[in-house]
């Protein structure tokens, strides 16, 4: 057990107004020096006046409904796509808005936004000259047009409710006035914001930091008005909800060319960021982050002017905030707050390039979680989550750390909850001792140096697109809660510096991970010759390659796997079905541990018999193994984050890198790290099991006994 000494600092607890004596009481006892507001509550005068550092909480572009409706064009805008229409005669009526949720949206036919809608003939993926359709009265209709082909209107909108005051209404029950949202990239709206921000530092003298709920523009949600289809589209990473016309006025005069609707609704499909970005997306990602980035730099200048530093959230609304971007540093934040529920996502927030690192602990003080089940309600148990994420949480502080925890939601909601408060208290003791270990030195690190490769590379180092979670459909976040708890080097590179950079001085070990076509994969990237030649070259010198799912799948070539001739095997798509498959048996003693695969791709073979089967199901190869030069290739069909499965990728690691397996547990339900600076070794149980495991030192085995979930500090 860790001592209670590590018993105050770095925490941060939200307090609530009418609870003054809950929130003295629990910062006590958490050990808080910071406390803050959350949305929808306040912070009393026996609060703020009570020694803490102050944390206020303010969405720059959400309080501002006189404003906005006094001034209608500064509203957020986006594009939208109507559901298709058949054509049974030569005219078509389109209702633009009809299925979408219309307290989100309203229509916007000013001149201006207009001259951005596109009509399109999508049976044939044709646009409609402009001249053949006219809009009246939220209806469009479209003449000339072909008898049963199916047309669509992409049209510009208004963004009349901001996505989370709209969540907190719908899942917190809410009652408030409907938040509306402003866009900087209007001049009075700009102008304004600007006025307000200096306003309210005047007005909150205690505040010490200004923690932004991120910038301006959010996470794409899009709502239906069927309750069977609430969340027609979300994705943490697009930026369809960054456009406007005054923004594609301007990207259009500093790049030369006009972006239209379709780059956007992208025939109904948007431009989802699990997809490659075309090279008109990038640009685009490129001059909003830019545009962002001067803003934010003049809001964090306000800030600093009057002696408060400037914290920003990095959730909500952070498009355009690409922290591992080329203009982040610029804005000049003093510390970034991360919204977590694993590992990776604490990976994500610790290699920001900034003086302060903070997490928010789940579960959050609200009466449901985000995935619709109990929390501080009738059926919840929110002291068994609160111990299971920061279990995923502190395999990840444990190789690289953070300055600070905290929580967020609403304060009241613990009481009736002892058990829940006893679990922040340890989880708090246990993070500052972590914290200090950190500071003293970092651990031991295995010379294994990992790269994983797809489409972002750096740009979303540790993420798939913002906030997401593990689910089946993605393997490569299972691969990075897996690898955020590994004692390796991890860095993220994309196919360009995969061609351009020096592999083979860089990198043990590359994997790619992904569906056939996205981002992750990597589609038409594969389509380079230079690619396959760098990565082959790398392999042949000794290198491992792994690849996952559908690694280096592009259509149009001799093999779909790109690299199956490093790999030893490919994927059939109908076009080898009168081939013969090579037999095989399966190897009986790998050099390293193999776990089944969660999900089998049955259209797997052989290429040329030489690979070696680690994992089979129905005949069908699964994971392999196969010796390429001086290296290796390495297949996985499928890959899903386990004790068992992290331990897997951690030896196949190891077998790659040639590593000894120092500091290594020998039970995959506990992991260790090692301080030399501090000659202290933390041994964790990630499993609600009692654990008794050996350690590998230099010096021998070490004995360890745990209880579930336990932290245990060992001083060698």
């Amino acid at each position: 057990m860790i001592s209670n000494q590590y018993s105050f600092g770095d925490f941060t607890l939200p307090g609530e107004s009418g609870y003054e004596e809950l929130t003295l009481e629990l910062a006590k006892k958490w050990g808080a020096d910071v406390i803050r507001d959350s949305d929808g509550t306040h912070l009393s005068d026996a609060i703020t006046s009570a020694g803490y550092g102050i944390y206020s909480t303010i969405c720059i572009i959400r309080q501002h409904n006189a404003f906005a409706l006094e001034h209608p064009d500064a509203q957020q805008h986006t594009f939208l796509i109507s559901d298709p229409v058949l054509a049974r005669t030569d005219t078509v009526t389109i209702e633009p808005l009809r299925g979408y949720f219309e307290e989100q949206f309203e229509i916007d036919a000013a001149e201006n936004s207009l001259k951005y809608w596109q009509v399109y003939d999508r049976t044939q993926n044709e646009p409609i000259p402009r001249e053949r359709w006219t809009y009246e009265n939220g209806t469009v209709t479209v003449r000339g047009c072909k008898k049963w082909h199916l047309y669509t209107v992409s049209f510009m909108c208004r963004r009349i409710w901001e996505e989370i005051n709209m969540y907190n209404h719908t899942t917190n029950n809410w009652t408030s006035e409907h938040l509306r949202q402003l866009d900087p990239t209007h001049p009075l709206a700009w102008e304004y914001l600007q006025k307000w921000l200096k306003d309210w530092c005047e007005q909150n003298p205690a505040t010490t930091v200004v923690r932004f709920t991120s910038l301006f523009y959010n996470f794409v949600w899009i709502f239906g008005s069927s309750m069977r289809n609430r969340s027609r589209f979300v994705d943490w990473g697009s930026y369809d909800f960054t456009v406007s016309p005054a923004m594609l006025d301007a990207f259009e005069q500093e790049y030369g060319y006009a972006l239209c609707a379709e780059d956007f609704v992208n025939g109904g499909k948007l431009r989802v960021s699990h997809m490659p970005p075309t090279p008109r997306k990038r640009d685009y990602m490129r001059f909003v982050s830019r545009f962002v980035a001067q803003k934010a730099r003049a809001l964090v200048d306000i800030v600093h002017s009057y002696g408060k530093k400037a914290y920003v959230f990095y959730d909500d609304s952070w498009v355009g905030m690409e922290p591992y971007g080329e203009y982040f540093t610029t804005i000049g934040f003093d510390g970034i707050i991360k919204c977590i529920f694993s590992g990776f996502e604490c990976r994500l927030c610790a290699g920001v390039d900034v003086p302060t690192h903070e997490i928010r602990l789940h579960p959050y003080l609200f009466p449901v979680g985000l995935g619709g089940l109990p929390t501080f309600s009738e059926g919840g148990h929110p002291e068994r989550d609160a111990l299971l994420y920061w279990k995923n949480a502190r395999r990840a502080l444990l190789r690289q750390k953070i300055d600070r925890i905290g929580l967020g939601g609403y304060l009241h909601l613990t009481q009736g909850y002892p058990a829940f408060n006893d679990a922040i208290e340890r989880i708090a003791c246990e993070f500052r001792r972590i914290k200090q270990l950190h500071t003293e030195g970092a651990p031991y690190t295995l010379p294994c140096r990992v790269g994983v490769l797809h489409s972002y590379g750096k740009l979303r180092s540790w993420t798939l697109s913002g906030h997401f979670h593990e689910t089946y459909m993605h393997t490569l976040i299972h691969i990075n809660e897996a690898l955020s708890g590994l004692p390796v080097d991890v860095r993220f590179i994309s196919f360009e510096d995969a061609e351009n950079g020096d592999l083979t001085g860089s990198f043990d070990v590359i994997i790619n991970a992904g569906r056939a076509g996205d981002a992750w994969s990597g589609a038409d990237a594969w389509k380079s010759g230079r690619l396959i030649e760098r990565i082959t070259e790398f392999v042949y010198n000794g290198g491992t390659f792994i690849g996952v799912n559908e690694p280096s799948a592009a259509d149009g070539f001799d093999t779909f796997f790109r690299l199956a001739h490093i790999l030893g095997i490919d994927e059939d798509r109908g076009d080898r079905v009168s081939h013969g498959r090579w037999q095989f048996e399966t190897v009986q003693d790998p050099p390293f541990s193999v776990c089944p695969v969660p999900r089998v791709n049955e259209s797997l073979y052989l290429t040329d018999g030489r690979a070696c089967v680690l994992f089979e199901n129905g005949g069908v190869p699964q994971m392999t193994l196969n010796s390429f030069g001086e290296g290796y290739g390495i297949y996985l069909s499928s890959f899903e984050n386990t004790p068992e499965s992290a331990r897997m990728l951690l030896e196949i690691l190891l077998f790659a890198a040639k590593c000894d397996k120092l500091w290594i547990s020998d039970d995959a339900r506990a992991e260790a790290a090692y301080f030399p600076n501090s000659k202290t070794a933390i041994v964790v149980n990630n499993s609600e099991e009692s654990v008794s495991t050996c350690v590998k030192t230099p010096e021998g085995t070490l004995k360890v006994s745990l209880a579930p979930l336990e932290t245990k500090e060992i001083k060698l």
